[in-house]
């Protein structure tokens, strides 16, 4: 699929509406927000559990999915404004086969500031996969 972005030479804009979570050397052009953790998940399950986090919010929609890259994007409107967000996902296979990591970019389509939008919905995934 072409909808999706590639991390590891993913530009990021100069306005502070994103937040970028990615492992250590993962993205080669931008710098990341914060870094994933290890989980002690395998990369198809936690891709699995990703898409029913997803399934499960009420304002994300439009969902694509490749699961031979185990990508996802999906389209997130803001609670107050119904404004229309962009996430990417990437599952990526850890240092051994039952662990994995993952990327995740959320960036805001209009405005210059997103008042911690992007990460606080970055927070909502990880909590969740890290609840399981």
């Amino acid at each position: 699929m072409t909808d999706f972005i590639s991390f590891k030479s993913l530009k990021r804009s100069a306005k502070p509406n994103a937040y970028l979570l990615a492992p250590v050397d993962f993205c080669l052009a931008s710098k990341p927000d914060a870094t994933s953790p290890f989980i002690p998940t395998m990369p198809d399950a936690l891709y699995r559990r990703v898409q029913d986090i997803i399934a499960h919010q009420k304002r994300w929609s439009n969902v694509k999915a490749d699961p031979a890259t185990r990508q996802i994007r999906f389209v997130a409107k803001t609670p107050l404004m119904g404004f229309k967000d962009d996430v990417d996902i990437q599952v990526i296979a850890g240092e051994t086969e039952n662990t994995s990591t993952i990327a995740i970019y959320s960036r805001s389509r209009i405005g210059y500031s997103d008042l911690g939008a992007n990460a606080k919905r970055v927070e909502v995934i990880m909590t969740q996969i890290l609840a399981q």
